[in-house]
């Protein structure tokens, strides 16, 4: 077992390595000036389509908005709280501005992945619309490139057992554990039973809960956030010197805090910030083809504040509560640096409740959105029988993460080195198919009216 452990450290220190970070990174470069910015530049204009979208009555399962939530649901979680802390644990301050610079350029990655899910999606045999990279990589590419497809399907299949389960129900019991002293088992199996009354209701209902508990809890750790920079505004031109300065030069050890490189603030920045809104990864069109459009353009404006909201907003927030309560330099990792943080900016301890809860409510969300997301994969190898049977494995698989014993740092490796596996090719396929989002793009903005008939 430590021979394959091993050989899945050795995949997953190439995987997202330099160049995986570079392709990453050079996509959605790519994409951008292709676009020529039309993803930051239409930022608003993708609000009002979302404010426009949520009682749509085009074809599709869910309203536009709940794709989004959706995909959100799958995004917001253990990545802005944990994520974030990890970030400048080991890549310092500047990891947070390598986090805001992969995220702008994500925009414009997420609006390609939600317009070529849309473009290409099709219809199951039980009417459903389906849809995300395996599809547009077949129908889009044509049929000599399915193969490619279907490693994206596997590796996303798999995946989702380990990042959009067992580490998020571990999570969960943690948090609770040690704020409330729940038992972990007694915290996994509750989040079972929830998350399959759920996923009973396929991805309708899916959409339902996500749309209603992401935007709360959103608000809620957001919310909870600004109050702590408020108090301490003071502090807040120093914190972006601090990271502007980190993000170009080494940060030198202080207190707590180890030191680190010019690189490693680029590494872990990218890689945690691609982590958190999973642009390129290909995980969020899978939603954004439910949605109900018969416009690609539209929902892929829509699709891109995801990536602006996960990392701009929620995970900007965790950071800058990090640095202003000077937590970065305690010697803490992960959700506990968060916590600490959060308990050190609010009085009265309440903010370790925050961060609890809202950890809890983003892993719980992330668990139902995940399920989508693999349960696609599945049905694109095995076809629509394999829904139910999935169903089923992915609720006994949540308690597992609870177990006492369960070598957390193994299933955190095995699940990063899946998410890599999904992005190659998706990255692919995006730059591959890169001229018809140019051009469905233009010919939307040039005359959106008469879009439709073109």
């Amino acid at each position: 077992m430590e021979a394959i452990i091993s050989l899945i450290g050795n995949i997953n220190g190439f995987v997202w390595g330099p160049a995986m970070l570079a392709l990453l990174a050079g996509t959605g470069l790519y994409l951008t000036l292709g676009l020529k910015l039309i993803p930051q530049r239409k930022l608003f204009y993708g609000f009002s389509m979302l404010w426009r979208g949520r009682k749509s009555t085009e074809e599709g399962d869910i309203s536009p908005f709940n794709a989004l939530m959706t995909a959100l649901s799958a995004t917001v979680g253990t990545g802005n709280i944990a994520g974030v802390a990890t970030a400048i644990f080991f890549g310092g301050p500047g990891a947070l501005f390598w986090m805001w610079v992969i995220a702008l350029v994500g925009m414009a990655t997420k609006f390609a992945e939600a317009v070529l899910a849309v473009r290409f999606r099709e219809k199951d045999a039980l009417g459903n619309h389906v849809g995300g990279p395996m599809y547009y990589i077949k129908n889009g590419l044509g049929a000599k490139w399915k193969w490619l497809g279907v490693l994206f399907a596997i590796f996303g299949m798999l995946a989702g057992f380990g990042i959009g389960n067992t580490i998020q129900s571990n999570s969960v019991a943690d948090a609770l554990s040690s704020s409330f002293g729940i038992p972990p088992l007694v915290t996994g199996i509750i989040i079972a039973i929830l998350v399959a009354l759920v996923l009973l209701g396929g991805i309708k209902r899916i959409g339902d809960v996500a749309g209603k508990l992401v935007p709360i809890m959103a608000l809620f750790y957001v919310g909870g956030g600004l109050i702590i920079l408020i108090i301490h505004f003071d502090r807040i031109p120093a914190a972006f010197g601090d990271i502007l300065h980190y993000a170009f030069n080494p940060a030198a050890a202080a207190g707590g805090f180890a030191g680190a490189t010019v690189w490693a603030a680029m590494r872990f920045g990218i890689a945690r910030g691609v982590f958190s809104n999973e642009a390129g990864l290909g995980s969020a069109p899978i939603a954004h083809a439910a949605a109900q459009t018969n416009n690609p353009i539209r929902q892929g404006t829509i699709a891109m504040l995801g990536t602006f909201i996960d990392t701009i907003v929620i995970c900007s927030i965790t950071g800058l509560v990090i640095m202003v309560t000077g937590a970065w330099q305690s010697g803490e990792n992960g959700a506990p640096l968060s916590a600490l943080a959060f308990s050190q900016g609010l009085p009265g301890g309440w903010g370790q409740y925050i961060v609890s809860i809202g950890l809890a409510v983003f892993a719980f969300t992330t668990i139902i959105g995940w399920s989508f997301y693999s349960e696609k994969c599945t049905q694109f190898l095995f076809g629509e029988r394999s829904n139910i049977p999935f169903r089923v494995l992915w609720i006994i698989a949540v308690p597992l993460g609870t177990l006492p014993g369960i070598d957390l740092a193994s299933l955190w490796l095995v699940a990063d080195t899946l998410n890599a596996m999904m992005a190659i090719p998706n990255l692919i396929a995006l730059l591959l198919l890169s001229p018809v989002v140019f051009r469905l793009t233009r010919d939307y903005f040039n005359d959106p009216v008469n879009y439709l008939n073109k």
